[in-house]
């Protein structure tokens, strides 16, 4: 970075830069404890020499966080995808159980934004469309900050929820059904799409946002041709930064279409049908007759729902990660 010459590329010195980011947020916590590891070894021999009990029950303290941080820093190496490091597009697609389905849907996404709220990440929405009764059919959020793809991939999958319905005048259990999918957000050098190859429609976004959202062409439609893929941004207050993002987000799914490795995931956990529905699930939120979600991957299981729900879900994403070859 230090050559005069670093900045003839900008592309190729973006991506040197976030590389850097990286290797720092790995390497840089790594040698501070390894500083705090060596002055408490050396204070530690002291105090047993001295055999102060207050100097021990001080060190003891900071042994148990400096064992807290090298806890974290284990369970930031298990992140070591190519592209864990990025943003992520965070997708919730209502599917079996109707009404229920699409309040299952509102329900995610709630829970989803307390724990990037509780975690420091930035969201932004992109696109949704609200339920007929209630809920919504879909929503999808841009989540900017360090490794949201990495954590948040643990998420993929179908989510079932079984419940006695509040939509049901009979107060009959029902069971409902959402997808989430998750995409990392892509830098322009990682994958090239042809303008040829696309179709761009403009319309009036729906919703809230405002009068000069609703009531200008601002929205964007794109169609990939040649994939059948389509993305849309509606959000934002100009066409053109609805263009921008609505590009991030069919480049992203354009990259994933290209990874077998993402196809096979796919057929896994949709099955081959791409299904929403029974038998996909990788968890289940259970709320009568007893209370208890579990992770069917993991076999993690934590019977305070509503704390889960509040978007304490690191205990899944941790065992996800840790499931995981490194």
């Amino acid at each position: 970075m230090e050559k005069p010459n670093f900045w003839d590329n900008p592309p190729l010195a973006r991506e040197k830069v976030n590389q850097l980011k990286v290797l720092r947020a790995i390497i840089v916590p790594y040698r501070q404890l390894e500083k705090i590891n060596a002055e408490q070894s050396e204070l530690l021999v002291l105090a047993m020499d001295s055999k102060e009990d207050k100097i021990l029950e001080d060190i003891s303290v900071e042994i148990t966080e400096f064992e807290k941080k090298l806890e974290h820093l284990e369970y930031q190496s298990y992140l070591n995808g190519p592209h864990d490091q990025k943003n992520a597009f965070l997708s919730i697609h209502a599917g079996t159980g109707g009404t229920d389905a699409c309040d299952w849907t509102a329900m995610l996404l709630r829970m989803y934004l307390k724990w990037l709220n509780k975690n420091g990440y930035e969201s932004r929405l992109i696109d949704s469309l609200e339920g007929d009764t209630a809920g919504l059919r879909y929503v999808t959020l841009e989540v900017s900050g360090s490794y949201a793809f990495g954590f948040l991939k643990s998420e993929i999958g179908v989510h079932r929820l079984v419940r006695i319905s509040p939509f049901d005048t009979n107060k009959k259990r029902h069971t409902s059904f959402a997808a989430v999918d998750v995409l990392p957000e892509l830098e322009d050098a990682d994958i090239k799409i042809n303008e040829n190859d696309l179709r761009i429609d403009t319309f009036c976004a729906g919703g809230p946002g405002g009068q000069y959202v609703n009531k200008t062409a601002s929205a964007i439609r794109i169609t990939h041709i040649p994939t059948g893929i389509v993305v849309q941004c509606q959000n934002e207050r100009s066409q053109h930064q609805n263009r921008q993002t609505a590009m991030k987000l069919l480049a992203a799914r354009l990259y994933a279409l290209q990874q077998k490795e993402k196809e096979d995931a796919f057929k896994k956990i949709y099955g081959e049908k791409g299904e929403i529905a029974w038998g996909y699930q990788i968890r289940s939120y259970v709320l009568q007759p007893y209370t208890l979600v579990k992770d069917h991957r993991t076999e993690i299981e934590v019977g305070n729902i509503n704390a889960v729900l509040d978007g304490e879900i690191d205990v899944f994403i941790e065992a996800f990660l840790r499931s995981k070859p490194r």
